[in-house]
């Protein structure tokens, strides 16, 4: 799935073995899409030397401090911008 800027996003929650690139952190997070950066290699295949694969989207998502770090975020409303493999991402409104 492709995701416009702006776009309201969730990181899955999925834990799956070997190298992953999704922090912790942000996994089961709602956040904004605030740039699409385009089509990259995987870097979950690329650590182990697949170099053939598909290429896979790289976004940069925006959270806010508070849905990072729950009611005891210091600034609530400050934020912090990752970026996160299209692999990783849900639709927020999907059920």
């Amino acid at each position: 799935m492709t995701y416009s800027v702006g776009a309201k996003v969730r990181i899955a929650t999925m834990n799956p073995p070997g190298h992953i690139r999704t922090p912790w952190y942000l996994r089961g997070k709602t956040g904004v899409i605030e740039r699409d950066l385009g089509p990259t290699g995987d870097p979950e295949a690329l650590a182990y030397g697949e170099t053939k694969g598909d290429q896979i989207r790289l976004y940069r998502v925006r959270f806010e401090m508070a849905e990072v770090w729950g009611e005891g975020a210091e600034r609530g409303a400050d934020t912090l911008d990752a970026e996160i493999f299209a692999n990783w991402l849900e639709d927020a409104h999907a059920a």
